[in-house]
């Protein structure tokens, strides 16, 4: 006779479902119990992953160590300042990522306080606080001229530089000076480092007051923040011995000026009283009003001749497109050119002429510097007395 062996696998359907609910009562109370018993195990950690130098448009992100009940949160996190916000739960929900609607105001302390809830474990989550503060506005690291500087000449080549400590890509920037005074600015690839330049021309002797200003990008008009402020006085007016008024200058030029050379064509410079005037075989075609090397970087006295001649020349040590441009060295230090301009379209205006503020070139008008351009050669003699 054959014997019946008893095992688990020969217990009839009855008997295993019965079976099978007593496991999964036991497992229930056995994790219940072990909850209840050891709650420090199943304690839900939240961690925020950056708390500084948040940016205006980025993310704020919570870990939690064990996914939890997303119903607990949801429409019920309070932001302090409010504002307006949405949430993603990612990372089967340990992660929560909070998305303001518009953007995080710059410079700002927020709080963040997260509701009581709880983990998939059925153990309670803690209420939270948690505190993030977003980048500042852009910080000047650096200004030219210096805060407080007297005798100042503002110039295309000698124009207002603020150095930041950072990129600006981030934020609008509105320079003004003197409150209402608004400038021409240009700044590099990387929005660092600003050249400015006033709208209307500068007053002698008169002490400016540069204020900046800069918003969030996608903010308001009205969300300005002043957040930089230095000070500099003008030059004093130069001595100028020929008469103030240019058009009586550039008379007296035309009038008095007597050929240095006889023959041929010649470029006649006067310094003392900012004057080119152009000659042909002893006669004064014309005269114009020019602008010389300031003091400290005059333009040498000097006999020479034109080296060399580009439509428009670019100036690597000071950024500027110089059209029209002839050398009157043969290393090409000093030359006659247009009213310079920046690679942005800003070109110097024509209130410098008849004032030497250069760096040692000769500077024309739009007009004149043309004229002169298409009456010199290469080779043509140049006299700077």
């Amino acid at each position: 006779m054959m014997k019946h062996h008893i095992g688990v696998h020969h217990i009839n359907t009855p008997q295993k479902f019965i079976l099978t609910i007593l496991i999964i009562i036991l497992g229930v109370f056995g994790m219940v119990f072990s909850i209840k018993a050891y709650p420090e195990v199943f304690k839900t950690s939240v961690i925020l992953e950056n708390s500084k130098d948040i940016r205006p448009e980025e993310s704020i992100v919570i870990d939690f160590s064990f996914p939890v009940f997303t119903e607990d949160y949801n429409s019920k996190i309070k932001i302090s300042p409010s504002v307006g916000y949405k949430i993603q739960w990612k990372d089967s929900n340990k992660k929560l990522e909070i998305i303001p609607q518009k953007f995080w105001q710059p410079e700002m302390q927020y709080e963040i306080i997260l509701p009581i809830g709880e983990n998939i474990m059925f153990s309670d989550v803690e209420k939270q606080t948690i505190n993030f503060s977003t980048e500042k506005y852009p910080q000047v690291r650096k200004i030219i001229p210096e805060n407080g500087m007297q005798n100042v000449a503002i110039d295309i080549e000698d124009p207002i530089i603020l150095n930041f400590a950072k990129s600006t890509a981030d934020f609008s920037l509105k320079f003004m000076l003197n409150y209402n005074n608004e400038t021409f600015f240009e700044t590099n690839f990387n929005r660092d480092e600003f050249k400015l330049m006033p709208k209307n021309p500068m007053k002698y002797g008169e002490k400016y007051i540069l204020e900046v200003y800069a918003k969030y990008k996608n903010a308001k008009n009205e969300d300005y923040e002043k957040i930089f402020e230095s000070s500099f006085e003008a030059i004093m007016p130069p001595k100028i011995i020929w008469d103030q008024d240019k058009e009586i200058r550039l008379e007296r030029a035309r009038r008095y000026t007597t050929a240095k050379i006889k023959t041929g064509k010649y470029i006649d410079i006067n310094l003392s009283a900012q004057v080119m005037s152009i000659f042909q075989d002893g006669k004064n075609l014309d005269s114009y009003m020019v602008s010389s090397g300031k003091r400290g970087m005059d333009t040498p006295k000097m006999e020479t001749k034109i080296y060399n001649k580009f439509p428009r020349a670019f100036s690597k040590a000071y950024g500027l497109f110089m059209p029209n441009w002839m050398a009157m060295v043969s290393d090409g230090k000093y030359g006659i050119h247009e009213l310079p301009e920046w690679p942005s379209g800003y070109k110097e205006g024509a209130a410098h002429l008849g004032i030497p503020v250069s760096h040692g070139c000769v500077r024309l008008g739009v007009g004149s510097s043309k004229r002169v351009y298409d009456f010199a050669e290469v080779g043509t003699p140049v006299i700077i007395y």
